[in-house]
């Protein structure tokens, strides 16, 4: 079982630019400015042959109110599950009554603590520590987590009690299930879904637009399948945002999407669809990603604006009309577990292979059905298909013209084949080839099949000029 690691400390004290120094990784989002990071979040290290959890957490201040109660409310629970704390202090801002708070607090909950002084680089170090020897929580460790300075010793000091892993254990991997990512506009509700989801309150929950900074991944297993939930920051419109660290959550987020098996797009009820849903959800798609939509906030809501509700989605999301849709409320829990089977047919269907003969077969079925058109008075053939990819599913079809193939026998092509192989929940595309040639590039041909293309370039252009 791997130590796990929590990482304490008033805000702004480089939590955060440690995690990523342990992690060996840029997960945890960085800027020079407090109350960044407001959820805990999770990461892998190993030094040598033994391996550790790490639990970045948001700042403590001692007189939090409102979002910031919330956040030290995630601290303290990372604290209570941690093995062993890092307790970062400043040493350029020195010793404050906030440091001294926090300090009673672990010694009370009797937690193996190490006592951490970051930002000593350019410092004499002695000097730097100096001030926290009063804390009473042993030898302070001055480092420099921006530099990695120390950071090795510390963390070689901080394991040493802990046994190597075994050469033939395998390596405790969080990636592994269905990785869903929660995506939407701010303040629509995904931290409150998350939490339902997880029947614990994970994340931050709090009314304000922009709770959610950083894109957060929650292992767990539900009826004994795997799963990973990422939480993820509001999208907001392009113009509206001007914060760095606003910008860079949006960054989070859509490398979040790239990443993720299934999106479940949360819609707000109250508020109706507007663009940037449908910017989000063309994203979504653009990026291949299977699809599971969720109105919520649907508990409370007057049937006519239920209705009206319905109208929009039908009229204005016809384009992802393969993605299962949930009326649900994430705060009261209503239709939130009918998420789940959703989100497995859309996995599957974005997994899915399937044998060249079945859809070679489902093609003609197709052919014969509904002929391509004529186009210059020669008939669009369409001869095999076969797999060319999966999440999202790729379908490459050969034939003969088939650049002149219309945008309407394509559309139809996707429906059959999406209602004969039974695909839900994920985007299939579709790629077609054309025969050419063989003669038009071979430079080894014979006089006879040079003759031969000669001649048939002359029937065509003779054809032509009959027109």
């Amino acid at each position: 079982m791997n130590p796990v690691i929590a990482l304490v400390g008033r805000p702004n004290v480089g939590k955060s630019t440690l995690f990523n120094r342990l992690t060996r990784s840029r997960d945890a989002l960085v800027a020079d400015f407090p109350g960044l990071t407001r959820d805990r979040k999770y990461g892998n290290g190993s030094l040598g042959n033994k391996t550790y959890t790490v639990i970045d957490t948001g700042g403590i201040s001692g007189d939090e109110q409102g979002i910031d109660a919330a956040m030290a409310e995630q601290s303290l629970l990372a604290i209570d599950e941690a093995d062993i704390v890092l307790f970062l202090v400043d040493a350029r801002a020195g010793l404050s009554a906030t440091d001294e708070a926090i300090a009673n607090h672990l010694r009370v909950n009797q937690k193996k603590t190490w006592l951490v002084v970051n930002k000593t680089d350019g410092l004499e170090e002695s000097l730097a520590i100096a001030d926290f020897w009063s804390l009473g929580l042993g030898d302070p460790w001055p480092i420099a987590a921006a530099h990695g300075r120390n950071v090795t010793t510390l963390i070689d000091q901080v394991l040493a009690p802990f046994p190597e892993r075994e050469e033939n254990a395998a390596p405790t991997d969080l990636s592994n299930g269905i990785r869903i990512g929660v995506i939407g506009r701010p303040n629509v509700g995904k931290s409150t879904l998350v939490n339902r989801m997880l029947g614990e309150d994970r994340v931050v929950v709090f009314d304000q637009a922009g709770t959610t900074r950083d894109a957060i991944e929650i292992p767990f297993e539900r009826r004994g399948k795997p799963y990973v939930l990422v939480d993820t920051a509001g999208v907001r419109r392009r113009k509206n945002v001007s914060e760095i660290a606003e910008k860079f959550s949006i960054i989070k987020t859509l490398e979040a999407i790239k990443e993720c098996h299934v999106a479940i797009v949360v819609l707000d009820a109250r508020t109706g669809l507007v663009e940037q849903d449908l910017h989000l959800l063309d994203y979504v798609l653009s990026s291949g990603r299977a699809l599971v939509l969720a109105v919520n906030k649907w508990d409370g809501l007057e049937s006519e604006a239920r209705d009206k509700m319905r109208a929009d989605i039908k009229r204005r999301l016809g384009f992802a009309d393969y993605a299962e849709l949930h009326f649900i409320s994430a705060l009261h829990g209503t239709a939130v577990g009918d998420l789940y089977p959703s989100i497995r047919r859309a996995f599957d269907s974005a997994h899915s292979h399937w044998s060249t003969n079945r859809l070679t077969t489902i093609l003609q079925d197709a052919v014969s059905e509904h002929q391509p058109p004529l186009v210059h008075g020669r008939r669009i053939k369409l001869r095999m298909a076969h797999q060319g990819g999966s999440n999202p599913p790729i379908i490459v079809v050969h034939g003969n013209q088939t650049g002149a193939l219309p945008e309407a026998y394509k559309r139809f092509l996707t429906n059959t084949f999406r209602r004969v192989l039974k695909v839900r929940g994920t985007p299939m595309r579709f790629e077609f080839r054309s025969g050419h040639n063989p003669f038009d590039s071979n430079a080894d041909a014979s006089d006879r099949e040079k003759a031969k293309k000669r001649e048939l370039a002359r029937t065509r252009e003779a054809r032509k000029s009959r027109r």
